[in-house]
């Protein structure tokens, strides 16, 4: 399985409508057409952190890419845009460009 977390901002006080949005579009086929096998927000302050999984080998690959094309896709994008801002605006063209970087990594034997 691969990871991505992505970082934004975000007023705590709107995380509620956030988790709506993404309640509805996780009722679709999107997720898993995406590939995606789990999805966690989390909010620290002013901050927006959206981890979620995939299935291996998905994590910007082509099922992605195609997935950002899609109507369900580019209405949740524009609806999160009056909830979510860029970390960093002067930097931010995409979500990759949001997307924070593993240097350590941990996992139980199994």
């Amino acid at each position: 399985m691969e990871s991505t977390l992505i970082i934004g901002r975000m007023e705590p006080h709107v995380a509620g409508d956030v988790a709506r949005l993404f309640g509805a579009f996780d009722q679709t086929d999107m997720p898993h057409r995406m590939g995606t096998r789990r999805r966690e927000l989390f909010n620290y302050r002013d901050l927006y952190v959206h981890l979620q999984d995939f299935d291996d080998g998905e994590h910007g690959g082509g099922r992605i890419q195609e997935a950002r094309l899609d109507p369900l896709f580019v209405q949740i994008s524009a609806d999160l845009k009056a909830y979510l801002t860029a970390y960093d605006p002067e930097t931010w063209r995409s979500p990759a460009d949001a997307m924070a970087t593993r240097f350590y990594h941990w996992e139980a034997g199994r």
